[in-house]
């Protein structure tokens, strides 16, 4: 028995040595600024249930990530359930996350109505109309939608609804906006209206609403999944005011970039990467001040282009706050989080990313957290 309890405290002690190791490796202030790093991920995972083997548990308690993303289908293994199996099965998820955070946690969805509901009819939910058909009835409809989205995400514990887009539905035939429904109108001064009543009407329910694609994917001909979308062409300036009133209103807390080109903006980088549309457009000249997040860093038009640090590093350097990186692309990776944070320290104790650009954005997430009780 005396030998025993020598070698489990010679264990306990080479446990709690290996730690205090591995705290000494960084200063306070390193240590902060990978907290700071690991609030501007928001990330996607598997699993239907978390327990103390899954990743995200790791990356939650860790790495201090700012939120996850929750989806049905499983793109890299072709399969589902991903996250959603039914209303029960989510709420006990949702609730496990925000447990294990302490509540500091977004737990975001893609959650638009019609085509782009990850909440479906087969797993217990009720039917959600496109943000078209809605927009078609009059704004009764539209509340009534938004009403219905707002009130099942807050019981499900889903704070983050990558919604309203407020795509202006210029082409039709735009395979991932016009020909999907996404847009209320092809007016924008409708698009607004209808942007704005779901805006209040998610809000009200402590969801956070993210309007997108900034600054405009409702004219381009290609999908931004599956590769480059270069709207100079067809691109309108209508594209622009719905973000203009909206943001004029004072009650946009998070605002989505879109990978799309845009000459009209910046001749070499897409909207996700430019500075002069990010900063120099949305900032100084819309006078936004609130979270920027990227559209998935997974898709098609930045994996094609650019590897995920180089396009990491731009999207910050640009003016965003937070990276989508929604492990829901070409593969899975159950690592990506300590892989994106070390990244991310190592560019700024290197001088490539200052340091200040962190805690700008650092301190917009916490803001907007606090403004809807998030953490508290």
């Amino acid at each position: 028995m005396k030998r025993r309890i020598v070698i489990s405290l010679f264990v306990l002690a080479a446990l709690v040595a290996s730690g205090c190791a591995e705290a000494q490796k960084y200063t306070a202030e390193e240590l902060q600024l990978r907290k700071e790093i690991g609030q501007l991920l928001i990330v996607g995972m598997r699993g239907t249930e978390i327990s103390d083997t899954n990743h995200i548990v790791r990356d939650i308690e860790e790495y201090n990530i700012g939120g996850v993303i929750l989806f049905e289908y499983d793109v890299p293994s072709h399969s589902r359930p991903r996250n959603i199996a039914s209303r029960d099965q989510l709420q006990k998820l949702c609730s496990d996350l925000k447990r294990r955070s302490g509540g500091a946690l977004l737990i975001g969805i893609d959650q638009e109505g019609g085509r782009v509901s990850r909440l479906k009819q087969n797993y217990g939910f009720p039917e959600f109309p496109s943000a078209k058909k809605s927009a078609s009835e009059g704004d009764k409809s539209v509340r009534e939608a938004a009403r219905l989205t707002a009130a099942t995400l807050a019981s499900l514990n889903i704070n983050l609804d990558f919604a309203p887009c407020v795509d202006v539905d210029i082409n039709p035939d735009c395979p991932v906006i016009g020909k999907l429904e996404r847009s209320f109108s092809g007016d924008a001064k409708r698009v607004a209206r209808c942007g704005a009543i779901w805006v209040e009407e998610l809000q009200k329910k402590g969801v956070v609403a993210c309007l997108k694609h900034f600054p405009g994917h409702g004219s381009s001909k290609n999908d931004t999944h599956l590769g480059v979308a270069d709207v100079s062409d067809t691109w309108n300036l209508s594209e622009l005011e719905p973000y203009k009133t909206l943001i004029a209103d004072g009650d946009v807390a998070m605002i989505m970039t879109t990978h799309v080109f845009n000459a009209h903006f910046d001749s070499v980088y897409p909207a996700t990467l430019s500075y002069k549309t990010l900063t120099g457009l949305l900032r100084d000249s819309l006078h936004y001040d609130g979270v920027i997040v990227t559209d998935d860093m997974a898709m098609g038009a930045m994996t094609q282009q650019y590897n995920l640090e180089e396009a990491l590093t731009l999207t910050l350097l640009a003016g965003a706050d937070m990276l989508c990186l929604s492990n829901n692309g070409a593969e899975y990776n159950a690592d990506i989080v300590p892989q994106v944070v070390d990244m991310l320290f190592s560019k700024v104790k290197e001088g490539v990313i200052p340091a200040e650009r962190i805690h700008d954005s650092y301190g917009r997430i916490q803001r907007m957290k606090k403004a809807f009780g998030i953490g508290d």
